[in-house]
């Protein structure tokens, strides 16, 4: 009997280790989730931006033509398997003219957190596109304007400037409702007439909505980030503090559970149907002119719809060359968007 009392004591016990190891690999299983999995572009494009309500707020500047001012949206977030929502900040141009105005949806490019004022990076060229009748949104981004905050994640964070611009482009449909409490029906949205701006970063989001969308929403890039991820971003890490030591360790953290090259843009401008006018300057220091070269040069592999301008002694910003850029860019809006 005591023989049968200890084994049936040893049996307890290893079930009881088998139980505990279960739970204990269930429990490591569950931390190898892979969240960011959503973010892979195959992912991205077969899922559904949820529209949001747009409202406008403060009147920041009113001048002649236009009025630029505050608009907020809320996208939709997973935060510990809920919905959540957050709401993101943005600046609109509006033309004071009565009219139906196409749109322009405008996507800047990397700007220090603590130097950020709304508009940043969209203003200067936005108003010129509202002073020739269009309507401009330049979102802020999470972390930024009056944005809640982005996810902890830094990899995801980057993601969720995807999921910012599709959200909006999908809240379009909406946005003669927000202009209705403001300009009582004056001022209205051609929301079937939808372009995109984008500048250096924001060209590689440009270029990334174009993919996940399909869409054919005219684009125009100035001096666009196109080389693959995630050389795109460890690229510009000489200017860190540390030398992008921390951006390299998250990098390689990601790679270990993630296959990077279902991230990347450049691997997907075949799935572009939009016309896209690409501007660069020749003496840019932040984007290399054969980056933009060899963005022209797949681009029309692919036999995609594209023309290039590039500008002599022009720097990241287009300058000199910036009112030709603009120029340009209208003219190429018209011919699209004002047909």
């Amino acid at each position: 009997m005591r023989k049968l009392g200890i084994g049936i004591l040893l049996l307890a016990a290893i079930l009881g280790m088998f139980t505990f190891l279960k739970r204990d690999f269930t429990q490591r299983e569950k931390v190898k989730e892979k969240p960011l999995l959503k973010y892979t572009f195959e992912n991205l494009k077969k899922s559904k931006f949820k529209s949001s309500q747009i409202t406008l707020g403060t009147a920041l500047e009113e001048k002649e033509n236009h009025i630029s001012q505050m608009f907020y949206y809320t996208i939709r977030d997973v935060i510990n398997g809920k919905n959540r929502e957050k709401k993101v900040s943005g600046l609109i141009n509006v033309p004071k003219k009565e009219g139906i105005y196409s749109v322009i949806v405008m996507l800047r490019g990397f700007v220090p957190m603590e130097t950020y004022a709304t508009g940043t990076g969209t203003k200067r060229a936005g108003e010129v596109f509202a002073q020739n009748n269009f309507i401009t949104l330049a979102p802020d981004f999470l972390g930024y304007g009056v944005s809640d905050n982005p996810s902890q994640n830094s990899m995801e964070e980057r993601f969720q400037t995807y999921t910012t611009a599709l959200t909006l482009l999908s809240s379009l449909e909406n946005l003669n409702s927000g202009l209705e409490a403001s300009y009582s029906g004056r001022i209205k949205a051609d929301s079937a007439k939808v372009g995109i701006w984008g500048h250096s970063n924001g060209g590689q989001i440009a270029l990334s909505v174009l993919e996940i969308t399909g869409k054919n929403y005219p684009t125009v890039l100035w001096a666009p980030v196109s080389k693959p991820f995630p050389y795109s971003i460890l690229y510009f890490t000489d200017e860190f503090d540390d030398h992008g030591k921390a951006l390299r360790k998250i990098v390689a953290n990601f790679e270990k559970d993630y296959d990077i090259e279902q991230y990347s843009a450049s691997n997907f401008y075949s799935w572009i149907n939009a016309p896209i006018e690409i501007h660069q300057g020749i003496a840019d220091n932040a984007v290399a002119l054969k980056w933009s070269d060899q963005l022209v040069s797949d681009l029309k592999k692919l036999e995609k719809d594209v023309m290039y301008f590039t500008y002599p002694q022009a720097d990241h910003n287009l300058s000199p060359g910036w009112d030709e850029a603009v120029e340009r860019s209208l003219n190429f809006y018209r011919k699209y968007l004002q047909m």
